[in-house]
């Protein structure tokens, strides 16, 4: 089978297409004929050895797929040869089959495309999580997006409105922010792509943005400078949550959170699956009914093959991405 591999740590350009051996599935796997495989700026920390979790090389990055169930190991009975599955990996995506813990799969919906249910996993159950879980969003709070035109912006976005926030989407260029507010933001602010001279700027354009209450809840997959400048417009009582650093981990003022009485939420949505797995599955059914209705887009504006995957990659690099990246297969 034709596989999209890491060999050595580095950027995009050093995943090389060669020809590996079809994994078998074990006690408790089955293998899956990879349709779509979704890809996550995780996927660019893995092969550079800058993910939290190191994965053994060789190995091809890749950590949510869809296709279909192409064998299933000794004892499987929830699954089916031939059955449409969505599978959270890891990594090895990027090949044409890979072998997943049934623990880890679902059965995709009727009518829900293989591309859509390769990106619904990562991006939108973390989003779902985060505002649903750890903020607790009400009706009616304000969410201020970091980072909106992104993947897990876009999520966010969606997932804030479908549980009845004001959204207001902020990103590095208008087509970054339009975009969001086609998926249901309903204000805006472009942000400098770099830190500029004078923050405080920044910050007074964030606040302007959200009211003069402050955000309720605010999104920060960026980090970097940014991070201050967005927490200096939480709302009294508000909650900041952290969910990953493009822009660089950032060093807060912690007397900021003591005087707006706020709250600072890490998201660790790999644990929570873990540890929760009920829950998610739950989480999971409610994206779904979402997306049956109309109500949810997965936002994908870019598909490449299998040969071009380093591209998808590198998209993610530049920071040239609106929406989700999705490598067909």
């Amino acid at each position: 089978m034709r596989s999209l591999m890491s060999f050595e740590p580095g950027g995009p350009e050093t995943l090389r297409l060669v020809d590996t051996p079809k994994p078998i599935p074990g006690p408790a796997q089955i293998q899956v004929e990879v349709k779509a495989c979704g890809i996550n700026y995780p996927d660019l920390l893995t092969i550079q050895d800058r993910y939290q979790v190191k994965t053994p090389r060789p190995f091809a990055p890749g950590a949510e797929v869809a296709g279909i169930v192409s064998s299933i190991g000794p004892g499987i009975s929830d699954f089916r040869v031939g059955q449409r599955v969505a599978a959270r990996i890891g990594t090895g995506g990027l090949a044409e089959f890979v072998v997943a813990d049934v623990s880890r799969c679902s059965v995709i919906p009727e009518g829900m495309s293989f591309s859509d249910a390769a990106v619904m996993q990562f991006t939108f159950e973390t989003a779902y999580y985060a505002l649903s879980t750890r903020a607790r969003l009400k009706a009616g709070e304000t969410v201020l997006v970091l980072g909106a035109g992104g993947g897990v912006g876009i999520a966010s976005v969606q997932v804030a409105r479908n549980l009845g926030g004001r959204v207001i989407a902020a990103g590095s260029s208008q087509e970054k922010v339009d975009f969001a507010c086609r998926h249901g933001a309903s204000g805006s602010l472009v942000y400098p792509s770099t830190a500029p001279e004078d923050r405080r700027e920044v910050a007074a354009l964030m606040k302007g943005s959200v009211g003069p209450q402050g955000a309720d809840v605010i999104v920060d997959p960026v980090g970097g400078w940014l991070s201050e400048a967005a927490i200096r417009s939480l709302a009294e009582g508000g909650r900041y949550l952290v969910l990953g650093f493009t822009a660089g981990i950032p060093s807060l003022p912690l007397n900021l959170p003591l005087l707006k009485n706020g709250d600072i939420l890490g998201i660790n949505w790999r644990t929570f699956v873990l540890q929760q797995s009920a829950q998610n599955d739950a989480h999971r059914r409610e994206l779904h009914r979402w997306y049956s209705e109309g109500n949810l887009s997965p936002g994908i504006t870019s598909e490449f093959p299998l040969s071009e995957g380093s591209k998808a990659i590198q998209m993610l690099a530049d920071r040239k991405v609106a929406g989700k990246v999705v490598v067909m297969i």
